[in-house]
């Protein structure tokens, strides 16, 4: 059987490993280029090479290389080619260009010039020529335009040998099949899966690497579900080694089917799972593997040994980078404490986060994802001495972090004492009580424990590495402490905030849970926003709303999710006033105070929600001698505020002064207003202390778990003089 000159193209990076599959497939003469491999082989090698490679896109037959000075050269060189001598006047074809030219710069036109040429050639033979499918051809014909040289070649492939026939559905940006049997070929997943070794995808999204793993370790030629190849239209296929080849490749498969592993691969999105679960189905896998609803950090070793590979997703199904440095951060923590003794791959287009994992990688190479330069890092977690009855040991305490571990329950023990004491279920338990540690981490009680960590952005003084290690550790001692899925633990990045920045958007999740706080029912989101709705140092100052709005008319100026308007209507306001710019909290407010069976929609607009700069509001209000009186004020202003929405800019120290006094002349006869501000190094003006009678009550409205310097925030009542 004569030798053949063909060309298999494959991702970059995956070259040497395509290279070695092709000589395993009877190719020779492999030489590896960039993007592919040129090989030799009989009829034989190439068809094992379209129906067995896990790594190529395509097995491409070069009919003639020429120089390519213009269109008529291209012209010319596809016209000497005997076109007629490869396939029939019955077979439809297309062309497909690759590259680039200077002497042929639009592809489309290069297209054209090579059917050109075939259509001449057919016609001098036949007097007709076959016709053009551009969706479904029999046969593609490959021009590849690399400078001033032009190859055409036969496609044997079709369409791209990447495509195996499964996937009818995928989440975002999934992995094309030979990138995911790449990834598993650097891992060495082939060696793993003979030795009995299981597989986890933790992150499997649709399910390519779980299935293509599968395909592996069951010895499943990629090609076998294809419905047809391009060689199928060629005028020099053998059909009858074509049906041995496929029938060899058949049986090696049922063999393989009865010595599977245990493959298993997890996402926290049902939707997704939903395309998995289709997916392996397609493949004739769905009952050798298995999908699970579960978070990557709940993840678990199903055997003592095996191979953990996964692509963590970003952008849209992650959300918030914050989300991701979580997942980095704990994802480490739960391959060493969880994985001891197996191998792990991860694939990351983002080789920045590699050091929040907290492991050495082995080895490290670069794998293309379509233009997209990835890597691919290597973990072997060591194993750990079995118990002495035989036994799995249990999984490894975290190391690292021990000096915040022992804070963290030195506060809990304390915190919780007191918290019980006084029927208080949210809490703050540490807020960098360390210096090494600069987290604020609060409880909340959903009625599931939830855990908000905040960290506060370490100066550039700080080495990240250093910065990192440190979260890294926290969070994994952290988990273990509180003994929390990961799900439930909620970390967030708190820079210094401009403007209102501290409202804005940071995912998508709009999921609202509700806890309670002194009687009162309150939404609260962990994931969408920057805080979560419930500024926990206010808890005394909204007790002490509650318990003096009894018939009182209560304006809440600066309002945001509206708790202190809340505590006022439960504790017996007669009419409440919440004031604030944004749609979003006022839709907030709203939605807590019908939690708590107050209707702003009442015929007497018992509760108002206002819509309005709140510092023109306030100043319109003041001078408008109709404008009615409130018993109860709190004002609790952002430090400084730029919205656009505005008339101006807010700036709480320099306009304090004027807001004061604006509400304090809406201050009925006896009335009192607090006044409240966290910016740091805040100086209440003097005249402001002459002019009424003022009271300083920080201390009173900061509760034990906020008793740490400096204060979370300064609070004021101010009353009118006699």
């Amino acid at each position: 059987m004569s030798l053949l000159t063909l060309f298999a193209t494959c991702p970059r990076g995956v070259e040497p490993l395509l290279a070695a599959e092709l000589t395993a497939l009877g190719a020779s003469e492999t030489r590896e280029r960039k993007g592919g491999i040129a090989f030799a082989g009989d009829l034989n090698a190439a068809y094992r090479a379209c129906l067995w490679t896990r790594l190529a896109n395509r097995i491409l037959m070069p009919l003639n290389t020429f120089p390519l000075a213009d269109a008529d050269a291209l012209y010319a060189g596809a016209k000497a080619i005997d076109w007629p001598s490869l396939f029939g006047l019955d077979k439809t074809f297309a062309i497909e260009v690759a590259g680039h030219s200077p002497a042929v710069t639009h592809t489309h036109y290069a297209g054209l010039k090579v059917k050109d040429a075939i259509a001449d050639r057919f016609r001098e033979r036949h007097g007709e020529r076959p016709n053009v499918d551009l969706d479904a051809p029999d046969l593609r014909i490959h021009l590849h335009l690399e400078r001033a040289q032009a190859t055409l070649s036969l496609d044997l492939s079709g369409d791209s040998l990447h495509k195996r026939g499964y996937r009818v559905g995928a989440g975002e940006a999934p992995l094309k099949e030979n990138l995911a049997a790449a990834i598993l070929v650097r891992a060495g997943w082939a060696e793993i899966a003979a030795a009995g070794g299981a597989f986890v995808d933790p992150m499997c999204g649709s399910g390519t690497l779980v299935i293509e793993a599968a395909m592996i370790a069951a010895d499943i030629a990629p090609g076998l579900k294809r419905a047809r190849f391009g060689f199928e239209a060629w005028a020099g296929h053998d059909a009858a080694l074509w049906q041995s080849i496929r029938a060899e490749a058949s049986g090696r498969k049922s063999a393989g089917l009865a010595r599977m592993p245990v493959l298993i691969g997890g996402d926290v999105d049902e939707g997704v799972l939903r395309y998995a679960h289709l997916n392996a189905e397609r493949a004739g896998l769905l009952g050798h593997l298995r999908f699970e609803q579960r978070d990557a950090l709940e993840a678990r070793a199903p055997a003592t040994s095996g191979l953990l590979a996964t692509n963590p997703p970003y952008g849209e199904r992650l959300g918030a980078e914050s989300d991701i440095i979580k997942l980095y951060s704990l994802f480490g923590a739960t391959l060493k404490q969880h994985f001891a003794g197996w191998r792990a791959v991860v694939f990351t287009s983002r080789p920045d986060l590699s050091p929040r994992l907290g492991l050495r990688a082995s080895t490290m190479h670069s794998l293309f994802n379509g233009a997209i330069e990835c890597k691919l890092l290597r973990f072997e977690i060591a194993a750990r001495e079995p118990q002495a009855d035989g036994q799995r040991a249990e999984p490894l305490a975290p190391s690292g972090g021990e000096d915040f571990a022992n804070r963290l329950r030195k506060n809990l023990k304390h915190l919780g004492k007191w918290a019980k004491r006084g029927g208080i279920l949210n809490y703050r338990v540490y807020d960098a009580d360390l210096p090494d540690y600069a987290l604020a981490i609060d409880l909340y009680q959903t009625p599931d424990l939830q855990v908000h960590v905040q960290e506060y952005a370490a100066p550039d003084t700080i080495d990240p590495q250093k910065a990192e290690r440190r979260l890294r550790e926290a969070l994994a001692q952290l988990q273990a402490i509180l003994d929390v899925p990961a799900a439930r633990i909620h970390y967030r990045l708190r820079k210094s905030q401009k403007g209102t920045s501290q409202y804005q958007k940071q995912d998508e999740s709009r999921e609202f849970l509700t806890v309670v706080e002194h009687g009162c029912k309150l939404w609260v989101n962990f994931d969408d926003y920057l805080d979560t709705g419930l500024f926990l140092d206010h808890r005394p100052m909204r007790l002490r709303i509650q318990k003096e709005a009894a018939d009182k008319r209560f304006l809440n100026l600066f309002c945001y999710t509206g708790s202190a308007t809340v505590h006022a209507a439960v504790g017996g306001a007669s009419h409440t006033t919440s004031v604030d710019l944004s749609k979003t909290y006022l839709d907030w407010a709203d939605r807590n105070l019908l939690l708590n069976g107050v209707d702003t929609r009442g015929p007497w607009n018992t509760h108002q929600l206002i819509r309005a700069d709140a510092m023109a509001w306030l100043a319109a209000q003041a001078a408008d001698a109709r404008a009615p009186r409130y018993d109860l004020i709190f004002c609790d202003p952002p430090t400084f505020s730029n919205s656009k929405k505005m008339e101006g800019v807010l700036d709480t120290q320099a306009d304090h002064a004027e807001m004061i006094r604006n509400a304090m002349a809406l201050l009925a006869p006896g009335g009192r207003l607090y006044f409240s501000t966290n910016r740091r190094r805040f100086k209440l003006d003097e005249a402001l202390i002459a002019e009424f009678k003022v009271q300083d009550i920080t201390n009173q409205t900061l509760d034990e778990d906020f008793k740490r310097p400096p204060p979370a925030h300064r609070s004021w009542s101010i009353e009118q003089h006699g």
